[in-house]
C-alpha cells in the first residue's frame, strides 16, 4: 500500500518488502535522479552515489526520487520536492506515493485520489486504497474489491477482485473465486483464475503457485518451469531466485540450476549483483555465484545507481560495490529501538 513507515524506522528498515523474495510482495528502488534518501538526527535529507550531501537533512521523513520529484513529510502532511530540494507540491497530503506516469497517489482524508506533478487533483479522493499507475492503469480498492482506474479516473476494470497487482507487460495477476488468473487491459480475463497465488510477469514469465509449489509459466498461460519451488522470485538480468529444501538459489530461464541453493534469502539481481543472505549475514554475489561483498551486512537492499543500502551492527548508509560505505550514520539506541519487529 502506499501508506509508508516514519523516521528513522524508515532508514533502518530501507525498504523492508526488498529483504524478501515473497512472491506476493516483490519490490525494487531506483534512483534515476542520482539521489538517495538519508536520515541524520532525526531528519531526512538526500546524498549523491559519493556520498556528498545534496539536499541537508530537513524533512521528517522523505522517499526516492521518481522523475525528478522525490515524496517528503513536513508538518505531518507530505508534499514533493525537485532535485534542488526546492518544494515543488506543498505539504498537504495524509498520505501518498512517489510519482508514476506523471501521476501520484493521495490520501485526502480517508479517501485516495490521483494528483498531476503541479498538485492538481485529477482524479477525485473516492477509493479505500490506491497504487501507483502502471501502463496507464492504477488498481485501486472499494468496498473491499480491486479494479483498475485510467488517467481520466474512469474505472478502466470494474471493483471486482479479491485480490490484485499491477500491470506488466499488459497482464496483471488478479483473484477471483478464491483462485489467481491474469486481467489484460480490456478487463477481459486473459488467463483464465487456476493458481494459487502469482506474481506479475517479469522478463517475459510470471511465477505462479500450484500444488503448494511455484514455477513459472509465459503470457499463454503455458507452463515454462514446473512448480517445484518453496518459494519463486521475479525474473531479472535472466535469473530468479527459488526456494528448494528451505535455501535460496538462481535458476536460469531453462529452470537449470545457475547458483546452488545455500542461502537464507536472496534478491533478485541488479546491476550485475545480488544481495543474499548467509549464516545470518548479507553480502552480494555476482552472476557466477562468487561472492562479490562478503556476508557482514544485518539488512541491505539491491544495487541502484551503483550504491546499495544497508545496515550494520552500529551504523547504516550506502555502500558502493566494493562493499565501501560512501555514506553511513550511527545507529543510536533509541533508532534500534525503534526498528518494527518484523526484521
Amino acid at each position: 500500500m502506499i501508506a509508508r513507515p516514519s523516521g528513522s524506522a524508515r532508514i533502518l528498515c530501507l525498504v523492508l518488502a526488498l529483504l524478501c523474495i515473497s512472491c506476493e510482495d516483490q519490490k525494487s528502488t531506483t534512483a534515476s535522479s542520482g539521489l538517495f534518501p538519508v536520515d541524520q538526527d532525526g531528519k531526512t535529507g538526500y546524498v549523491n552515489a559519493s556520498g556528498t550531501v545534496v539536499i541537508t537533512p530537513q524533512f521528517e521523513d522523505g522517499g526516492d526520487f521518481s522523475g525528478g520529484i522525490a515524496l517528503v513529510r513536513m508538518g505531518g502532511r507530505w508534499g514533493y520536492i525537485d532535485t534542488d530540494g526546492k518544494i515543488v507540491i506543498n505539504p498537504q497530503f495524509d498520505k501518498a506515493s512517489a510519482f508514476a506516469e506523471d501521476l501520484a497517489a493521495v490520501r485526502v482524508g480517508n479517501r485516495y485520489g490521483y494528483v498531476d506533478r503541479d498538485g492538481k487533483i485529477v482524479i477525485n479522493p473516492q477509493f479505500d486504497l490506491a497504487f501507483p499507475f502502471s501502463e496507464g492503469l492504477a488498481r485501486v480498492k472499494t468496498g473491499g474489491k480491486w479494479g483498475y482506474v485510467d488517467k481520466d479516473g474512469k474505472l478502466a476494470i470494474s471493483l471486482q477482485f479479491d485480490d490484485e497487482g499491477g500491470f506488466a507487460s499488459g497482464l496483471a495477476p488478479v483473484k477471483t473465486g478464491g483462485k489467481f488468473g491474469f486481467v489484460d487491459p480490456d478487463g477481459k480475463l486473459a488467463i483464465p483464475p487456476q493458481f494459487d497465488n502469482a506474481t506479475g510477469f517479469a522478463e517475459g514469465m510470471a511465477a505462479v503457485k500450484a500444488g503448494g509449489m511455484w514455477g513459472y509459466i509465459d503470457q499463454d498461460a503455458k507452463i515454462l518451469i514446473n512448480p517445484q519451488y518453496g518459494d519463486a522470485g521475479p525474473f531479472s538480468e535472466s535469473l530468479a531466485a527459488v526456494k528448494v529444501n528451505g535455501k535460496y538459489g538462481y535458476i536460469d530461464k531453462d529452470g537449470k540450476v545457475m547458483i546452488d541453493p545455500q542461502f537464507q534469502k536472496a534478491l533478485p539481481f541488479t546491476e550485475g549483483l545480488a544481495a543474499v543472505r548467509l549464516g545470518g549475514k548479507w553480502g552480494f554475489i555476482g552472476a557466477d555465484g562468487k561472492m562479490v561483498i562478503s556476508p557482514q551486512f544485518a539488512d541491505a537492499a539491491g544495487f541502484s545507481a551503483d550504491v546499495a543500502r544497508v545496515r550494520a551492527v552500529d551504523k547504516f548508509g550506502l555502500i558502493n560495490k566494493s562493499g565501501q560505505f560512501v555514506w553511513s550514520h550511527p545507529i543510536r539506541v533509541k533508532e534500534e529501538e525503534e526498528q518494527d519487529d518484523s526484521w
